[in-house]
């Protein structure tokens, strides 16, 4: 594709790497079959090339964008199945957060928008004021459809996805390897996760603790930060990442940072590229690994509760096509004994894409019918998801439990049932 950006325009970094990956583009169209939004809408719009022809376009002309490029920038959901399926090697990721940052700084949208957006990265990346806001959440849920009365979609959205309270234990800052210590990793404790679902944590940890190795939780760790960045707002995000590298720079050395929420990974490995020139961001990125592939490659524990309990694994964007980590988990489930069945059309996002379930809850809604109704003919007793995220998305439109894989697992080599399987599972 060819660009037309200033010598001047070049010499900004970012603009130099958007201009490296447009020009790799040649609009052979692979990537609209598998873009979500492009399948719903059919619009050319709203698929890769057509956004990655209106982001050259507005970095090119520079200033203020039209409204028209801000709607259909806003509607990717960053799932990057395009990046999957692109033959050109073109890092969309590069283009789209580009995009919603020039967007962000250049681009006045409505009040409540502008208010929304803020109290999104507020809340939900600080644990502590989630859970008083999901606390109020559980209070106001008899008030959602008043709310979609009142055209008031997204706070009916965000109510929608209040779990239900769940008990959990206080963590330490360090847990010991059971027996011969194989090594030292650090557990990223998230912001999101430990508080609507405190109980993948805690499996994470024994099951990592079971393999041999000791579970740092990190003082001075923080948001990992891709919920600023899926709102444009990088240097927050860049903030979130050198505080987050700064605590395990001081707590380490380590032999893997690991994490249990998939769309948290993809952003710990790109720490080296947000943080360029930083070694120590480099180092993390370099140890940064999902939970799941972390146990892939230092063994599943001894398998002491095997069973024939059918498990639909959803493979969530972040990690079948932001990681490239794809049959690695459903793997691991099946060598703990479980009867791993394949969702049709799986490479296509729930709706949940960070905060995308919020901001765009009538696509995010049509997306997870359509995964709800995969899902269901699949037949599987269990959906097991590996992000936080996916799972508020999943569980309102499913029969069937939707649990982390890792808490699958953990039960499998030792651990307790996971406290969202019904008595009737083994």
């Amino acid at each position: 594709m060819q660009t037309a950006f200033t010598a001047a325009q070049l010499a900004d970094p970012e603009t130099a790497a958007s201009h490296a990956e447009i020009r790799k583009c040649v609009h052979c169209g692979f990537c609209t079959a598998t873009c979500p939004t492009y399948v719903l809408l059919a619009d050319e719009r709203d698929s890769p090339r057509g956004r990655i022809e209106l982001i050259k376009a507005m970095l090119e002309a520079g200033g203020p964008p039209a409204k028209e490029t801000v709607t259909h920038v806003d509607r990717c959901l960053s799932c990057l199945a395009c990046v999957t399926a692109c033959p050109s090697g073109v890092d969309y990721a590069q283009l789209i957060d580009h995009g919603r940052a020039h967007i962000e700084a250049h681009y006045r949208r409505p009040w409540l928008e502008r208010v929304l957006r803020a109290v999104i990265p507020g809340v939900l990346a600080r644990p502590r004021r989630l859970r008083l806001a999901l606390a109020l959440g559980r209070l106001a849920r008899p008030l959602e459809p008043v709310l979609e009365v009142l055209r008031l979609h997204r706070l009916a959205a965000m109510l929608r996805l209040v779990p239900k309270p769940a008990p959990s234990v206080r963590p330490r800052p360090s847990y010991p390897a059971e027996g011969a210590s194989r090594g030292r990793v650090a557990l990223l404790q998230g912001c999101v996760e430990p508080a609507m679902a405190p109980s993948i944590r805690e499996a994470a940890i024994r099951l990592i603790t079971r393999a041999g190795f000791e579970v740092v939780l990190a003082e001075g760790e923080g948001c990992c930060g891709a919920l600023s960045e899926h709102l444009g707002r990088a240097e927050e995000a860049r903030g979130f990442a050198a505080a987050n590298v700064r605590a395990w720079t001081r707590a380490g050395p380590f032999d893997a940072i690991v994490t249990t929420a998939a769309g948290c990974g993809t952003t710990l490995k790109a720490y080296g590229h947000r943080l360029a020139g930083d070694a120590d961001a480099a180092q993390a990125a370099a140890l940064a690994r999902d939970v799941l592939q972390f146990i892939g490659e230092v063994g599943l524990p001894p398998v002491t509760r095997p069973g024939a309990l059918s498990v639909a694994y959803h493979a969530p964007c972040s990690l079948q096509h932001g990681q490239r980590i794809k049959a690695g988990p459903a793997a691991l489930l099946a060598r703990a004994g479980f009867e791993v069945r394949e969702i049709p059309e799986g490479h296509l996002c729930c709706g949940s894409a960070g905060v995308y379930n919020i901001l765009q809850p009538e696509l995010a809604g049509r997306l997870r019918a359509r995964k709800a109704a995969n899902i269901a003919r699949s037949g599987a007793a269990v959906v097991a998801a590996g992000n936080v995220g996916c799972i508020a998305q999943i569980a309102p439109a499913v029969d069937a439990p939707v649990i982390h894989p890792v808490e699958l697992l953990d039960w499998a080599t030792g651990g307790p049932k996971p406290p969202g399987l019904s008595g009737s599972a083994r």
